[in-house]
């Protein structure tokens, strides 16, 4: 039986606007094994780093189950949660925003430690710091310099450093490359593949860039307006690609060959208001395939092949006809 760390069911979190509620995150629904890493992958919007949040309780979900390790985290009091965030950490998209501009290296990766009194003793401290920049890749003549004198991947490095300093069990990956060059995106990569084998860590992984997620993650799961529409093990999502918009997706990707010509899938068609939304499937206004079963109400995601989860009635239909 799998060894599932994180359980999540019917996650929700709406926003008030003057128009409506907003449906950021609307009924989300997985399971990540301890050890794995779920890369959570959509446009601009759809509802990734809300959903992040919502796990940690950066932002209070509306309604919704957020089980880890067996305690349903929605419940907790403030107590309670501060002492669960150590085990839940976040690793942020923007690496100099993220960080406090007037505290030194040393100072930023101490200041977890410090808060939640994990060490008292100022020596062990910076014992411990300087731990966690060998860990990370930071050079020790890099501990008394500030942000603004460091490139994005030393940034993103200390930002790392912080979220090990709690020495969690989980940590949500809001984008962490994002901002980053090419090259540099390789090393944060490579560092956090490498750190997850050495102390089995268990990754959210959210990320727009569908080629990162490809090499990095175990499962994806597939969002559009606030609601996971397929989730499947990597090489089975980019092999079997079922949903008419991830289908969308991977015809995006960029192939770095001259010669090679691939068919675009181009979508069109208005996109849905996620304010208010009718129930019905948020994607049928764009889709090609969208009948009449799609407006009755919003799609369930169903095991269409072994671990294949995907929310779309014409996909149902041509799985019950094979």
């Amino acid at each position: 039986m799998a060894d599932t760390i994180l359980h999540v069911e019917g996650l929700k979190k709406y926003f008030k606007t003057n128009r409506g509620r907003l449906h950021a995150v609307d009924g989300v629904n997985f399971d990540i094994e301890r050890g794995k890493t779920l890369g959570i992958v959509g446009e601009s919007g759809c509802g990734k780093s809300t959903t992040g949040r919502s796990i940690l309780r950066l932002i209070e979900p509306t309604d919704g189950k957020v089980i880890f390790d067996g305690v349903d985290v929605a419940k907790l009091n403030t107590k309670e949660m501060r002492a669960m965030r150590r085990n839940m950490q976040l690793i942020f998209q923007d690496p100099y925003s993220s960080l406090n501009p007037r505290m030194t290296v040393s100072q930023l990766i101490a200041e977890p430690i410090i808060e939640n009194k994990i060490l008292t003793n100022k020596a062990d401290i910076e014992k411990r710091v300087a731990e966690l920049m060998e860990t990370v890749g930071l050079a020790d003549r890099l501990v008394n310099t500030f942000p603004h004198e460091l490139d994005g991947g030393r940034r993103q490095r200390i930002g790392i450093a912080r979220a090990l300093a709690m020495e969690p069990k989980f940590i949500v990956c809001d984008e962490p490359v994002s901002a980053l060059d090419v090259s540099i995106q390789a090393q944060i990569l490579n560092l956090l593949k490498k750190l997850q084998k050495e102390l089995g860590l268990t990754y959210i992984f959210i990320t727009h860039d569908l080629s990162v997620v490809n090499h990095f993650s175990d499962d994806i799961a597939v969002m559009y307006l606030g609601q996971l529409i397929e989730k499947a093990p990597t090489e089975e999502l980019f092999a079997n690609p079922m949903h008419p918009y991830t289908q969308a997706l991977l015809s995006a990707i960029p192939i770095p060959e001259v010669d090679v010509h691939e068919e675009r899938i181009l979508l069109r068609g208005e996109i849905s208001s996620p304010i208010d939304p009718p129930d019905e499937c948020r994607f049928a206004k764009r889709c090609i395939y969208a009948c009449e079963d799609c407006r009755k109400g919003t799609p369930k995601l169903v095991e269409v092949r072994p671990n294949h989860f995907v929310a779309c009635p014409f996909c149902n239909n041509l799985t019950k006809q094979d």
